[in-house]
């Protein structure tokens, strides 16, 4: 764990971006309490994700398409603070729910930046690769890295 003035110091994106260049494993593990978020960033993860499948996982329900942005918000924050808690360098990823980033570049904005300003993530996760160029190229010049998701999409389960 790197720490710089007493304070750990968060892997960022262009951190992982060189790991991947230089071909070097990055371990990512998805949480969505301060439990398990605590428990991983103890064990010196790379990336956490809050990812949308809490609606299956943890709320039960057959498929990602039902949670909200405001459920996701709420459980990045409790991640954060479980990592914070560990005291976990740990890159933070958030997903972007279904109906958050489809319509338009600018519900997608602001999607990402109230998952950044509330739920402390410091990137976020969306389903699909070419059809969202411009939708990701906004979230991007906000200031929000994006991570894109393209092999199983379950948000395109029908």
């Amino acid at each position: 764990m790197s720490t710089h003035g007493g304070a750990t110091r968060r892997i960022t994106i262009n951190e992982l971006r060189r790991l991947k260049e230089h071909g070097e494993k990055i371990a990512m593990v998805t949480a969505y309490d301060a439990t398990a978020a605590r428990l991983v960033g103890e064990a010196g993860v790379d990336v956490v994700l809050v990812g949308d499948s809490l609606g299956m996982v943890i709320q039960g329900h057959d498929s990602t398409l039902p949670v909200t942005l405001d459920q996701m918000v709420y459980h990045s924050a409790m991640v954060r603070r479980g990592l914070t808690r560990a005291a976990a360098r740990a890159h933070l990823v958030g997903d972007l729910p279904f109906g958050s980033y489809q319509a338009s570049a600018d519900e997608a904005v602001k999607a990402a930046m109230r998952l950044v300003a509330e739920g402390g993530v410091e990137a976020v996760k969306l389903e699909g690769g070419s059809d969202y160029v411009d939708v990701i190229r906004r979230v991007v010049r906000a200031g929000v890295p994006v991570m894109g998701h393209i092999g199983l999409t379950p948000q395109s389960v029908h």
